[in-house]
């Protein structure tokens, strides 16, 4: 809404308490600018009035055509009924009509309610429980044997419903439909149940995922349906099955990997918002009771969103995680992922003490004095021929200490963020167009933009929460949506966007060719967003030709890393051309900035390698140590593990012990997140304070980093946390002379031959990194691997859709089932990092061409 648009207002009295609110708004939320509460369970802000639990009645008078006011002849409920000029309201403070209504809709809930608090999980934060001690009755008039199912359904390999203490509200239902747009849970059995089937065993409705015989569903001679193609409905009205939610026959792409129907990657919100114990998760089930919790706020480590969240610990230990409320960035949804892979923190192979390689080359433990000595003597003999690599995983101070150590200590600038495919394109616009720009495009202009073009980003995958405000200003109709990709994935779907197909590498020419007349080129000219994910850097030109679409059209434009830390990784410098605040290293104004504060007298002048360079330099003998912070060797491009065992000497920082810290000379345990302050860096460019949850005798990077200094002769001055931010609070926005913006040329994608493909590939949301490790539950929840191809390219391989398909590059075979979907041929996507499918065993990258031919074994289903 412009800020010209005049609210209409509607003047109203609630309680006897006169309130002006803009037309439309519901009873309910009147009632709370007055500071009157309303029973509800139904009601969520997020989510449509449904009107379905009926708790929230009360009495309501309007004006009639004679002037007087005219009471309703029955309660109405407040959560489903708009305000109109000159209405009265009665709530139950004051009417006993109201209260009478509430009690009485409490009591039909409590008929069939277990009444299980004392082992429910729900019990202590219950809102049934709650509002039962203040609307209801004080004993109960219901005599009979009251309904029970069997328990619990296995919604998901995470998701647990217990039937009996289902309330029918429908939050969850709504959610999946309104929110995610996966339809994983369902309301059955209402208004003669699934069609064809009359009678259902007199079960009446019920939430469930579409499983017949869990259900307990049957046909009028009592017999439970199988598949019948035109009686079971699927959620867009197609035939569905008799078992699981799914339109039709379920295809490989649409399994999890515990082989059901893929539910959502945001099904754990369900949990929180249930109003009852209905819904649990497997992992927390029976874990703790809520009044023994301590909860601290947080921000989620897993992508570049900054999602809030709320940790709950007990004795020590983190048992769940919450969605915080944030009404400018996650508003109150998580991932799956925020929300239940937080126990690799402290997994079984956490690292607790210093290693140090001994003479017979084993790791042994040892002091901190003795490691950060020997640590201290292998760099220094190394001289300046060092290099620094750091992850995902840094929150924005340790990056800091990082940058800082690099150049004040090592004399170096080769440090690199980016354990990825970089290139000096990508340089030049992170340079020029992200780094020190502050807060640019939010979550808020993106509900709002108009248009939005995705390039190199899949946003449910790569940001759940992006990809939430997208479809919710989707459904709103306040965005449209373009999609630069190989073929339209589901989350494309869910956002209503238009796919512009484009082979791996081809993404520069396909912007390059959008002109006006295009529909997205013309929806960009009038109102745009440009988000662009890492993966464009690894196609020559793509950046350039995204930023001269931005300049051509007048749109905004967004970076979107993939990890939490990148954003704050390159704002405070870890990466080898710029200094903190997005200072060129090449000014020499940006350097005795920066010199200034970090009281040195210069600085090293020459800009540093990428994260591949450094690993050839370091295989090359031209460097003798490297420092390892948060890097794991799956993450590094192709032959990094070789460059490491080349590597003289090496030092790693690491949380818990990996494939890196066997390549490792000193091995140097630090604090996960939970374990210290800091904050992360969102894709907004907004920072996000997150505080210590608990106590640990592990420290961070940064103070390590610090420590490491003193004993090579140089006090960086970063002990404390507080010593951090107020020197990074010291670099002012760079006002000086900014790197040029890139203007790479595209390049033509080269065809490939028969019985060959270009592999597409990018990151699943769940899949094979570590920070989702000691998480069965969630593992099962991940979308089944599968080659995604066209049917042309299928037929060239022989194979079919749900057969078995190799492919091949020069390290290695994959073998996966093959999910035939419309898409350029000579194309094949595969997942980059998920379980049983790593692209990094091929010896190639996405953009290359990898071999296909059908393998021997078929599917069984």
């Amino acid at each position: 809404m412009s800020t010209t648009e005049t609210v209409e207002l509607v003047n109203l009295k609630i309680d006897g308490k006169d309130v002006a609110v803009p037309k439309g708004t519901m009873i309910i939320r009147a009632a709370e600018q007055v500071g009157v509460r309303i029973p509800r369970f139904c009601d969520h802000p997020l989510l449509k009035p449904a009107g379905a639990c009926r708790q929230c009645l009360v009495e309501v008078a309007r004006p009639g055509r004679d002037g007087n006011l005219a009471t309703m002849p029955k309660p109405v409920a407040s959560c489903a009924e708009a305000v109109s000029p000159g209405m009265e309201v009665y709530t139950q403070h004051t009417s006993e009509v109201s209260k009478k209504a509430q009690h009485g809709i409490m009591e039909f809930l409590l008929i069939n309610h277990p009444m299980d608090c004392p082992v429910c999980d729900k019990g202590g934060e219950c809102p049934l429980q709650n509002q039962a001690m203040t609307e209801g009755r004080a004993t109960s008039r219901f005599i009979d044997v009251k309904r029970t199912f069997p328990k619990p359904i296995q919604i998901s390999s995470q998701i647990l419903l217990d039937r009996d203490r289902c309330i029918l509200c429908q939050r969850c239902t709504r959610f999946q439909s309104q929110i995610t747009g996966d339809r994983f849970i369902q309301l059955q059995g209402r208004g003669g149940g699934t069609p064809g089937y009359a009678v259902h065993s007199l079960n009446g409705s019920q939430v469930g995922n579409f499983d017949a015989q869990v259900l307990n569903f049957s046909d009028d001679e009592g017999a439970t349906p199988e598949y019948v193609p035109a009686q079971y409905v699927g959620p867009y009205g197609q035939s569905g099955l008799a078992e699981g939610f799914s339109a039709g026959p379920i295809e490989a792409s649409e399994e999890d990997a515990s082989g059901r129907p893929f539910a959502s990657y945001f099904s754990g919100n369900i949990i929180q918002i249930c109003p009852v114990g209905a819904l649990t998760s497997a992992s927390y089930r029976f874990r703790a009771r809520p009044f023994d919790l301590v909860s601290v706020a947080g921000v989620a480590e897993h992508d570049a969103s900054g999602s809030a969240i709320r940790i709950d610990h007990r004795r020590g230990e983190i048992v769940r995680r919450l969605s915080g409320e944030d009404a400018e960035v996650n508003e109150e949804w998580i991932t799956d992922k925020d929300r239940f892979a937080f126990r690799w923190q402290n997994g079984s192979d956490r690292l607790n003490t210093p290693l140090v390689r001994d003479e017979s080359g084993a790791l042994v433990p040892t002091s901190w004095p003795d490691a950060l000595d020997v640590a201290a003597r292998g760099l220094s003999a190394a001289g300046k021929n060092v290099g620094v690599l750091t992850g995902g995983r840094l929150a924005m101070e340790d990056a800091y200490a990082y940058s800082k150590f690099a150049r004040t200590v090592l004399g170096t600038n080769d440090i690199d963020f980016r354990t990825r495919a970089s290139s000096e394109e990508e340089d030049s616009f992170l340079a020029s167009v992200v780094a020190g720009t502050g807060v640019g495009v939010t979550y808020q202009a993106l509900e709002h933009a108009g248009h939005v073009l995705a390039v190199g980003f899949e946003a449910e995958e790569e940001c759940g929460t992006v990809f939430l405000r997208l479809r919710k200003g989707f459904l709103a109709g306040t965005v449209t949506v373009s999609v630069v990709g190989p073929y339209a994935t589901g989350g494309t779907a869910k956002m209503g966007a238009r796919l512009i197909p484009a082979a791996p590498g081809s993404e520069a020419v396909v912007l390059n060719n959008l002109a006006a007349g295009d529909p997205t080129y013309d929806s960009l000219a009038e109102a745009g967003v440009i988000l662009v994910g890492e993966r464009a850097a690894s196609v020559p030109g793509a950046l350039s030709a995204a930023l001269d679409l931005a300049h051509r059209t007048g749109a905004q434009l967004a970076w979107i890393p993939r990890r939490a830390g990148d954003r704050g990784a390159l704002e405070v410098g870890a990466i080898g051309t710029l200094l903190p605040g997005g200072r060129p290293i090449e000014d020499s104004a940006a350097r005795i900035d920066t010199a200034a504060v970090w009281g040195v007298a210069s600085l090293p002048s020459t800009p540093g390698r990428r994260a591949p360079e450094i690993l050839e330099a370091a295989a090359s003998g031209e460097l003798g140590a490297l420092v390892l912070g948060g890097v794991d060797v799956a993450d590094l491009p192709d032959g990094a593990r070789t460059s490491i065992e080349s590597t003289g000497f090496v030092v790693q920082l690491e949380v818990r012990a990996s494939a890196t810290s066997q390549l490792a000379d000193v091995v140097l345990p630090v604090a996960p997140p939970s374990e210290k302050g800091g904050s992360f860096v969102n894709w907004e460019g907004r920072i996000r304070p997150f505080g210590q949850v608990l106590t640990s005798v592990q420290l961070p990077d940064r103070t390590v980093l610090n420590d490491l200094g003193r004993e090579m002769g140089v006090d960086m001055g970063l002990a404390r946390l507080g010593d951090v931010v107020n020197e990074i609070s010291e670099f002012h926005t760079w006002d000086g002379v900014r790197a040029a913006q890139p203007q790479y040329p595209a390049q033509q994608v080269e065809v490939p031959e028969v019985g060959e493909a270009i592999l597409a590939s990018w990151n699943l949301m769940l899949g094979a990194g570590t920070l989702q490790d000691f998480e069965p539950h969630l593992a099962g929840t991940a979308r089944k691997p599968v080659a995604v191809l066209s049917a042309n390219t299928a037929a060239a391989a022989g194979v079919a859709n749900g057969s078995l398909i190799n492919v091949s590059g020069p390290a290695g075979t994959l073998k996966l089932e093959a999910a035939v979907t419309s898409m350029p041929d000579g194309v094949v996507w595969v997942p980059q990092n998920s379980v049983g499918c790593q692209i990094t065993t091929l010896g190639v990258h996405a953009g290359q061409k990898v071999a296909l031919a059908a393998a021997n074994a078929e599917v069984t289903k």
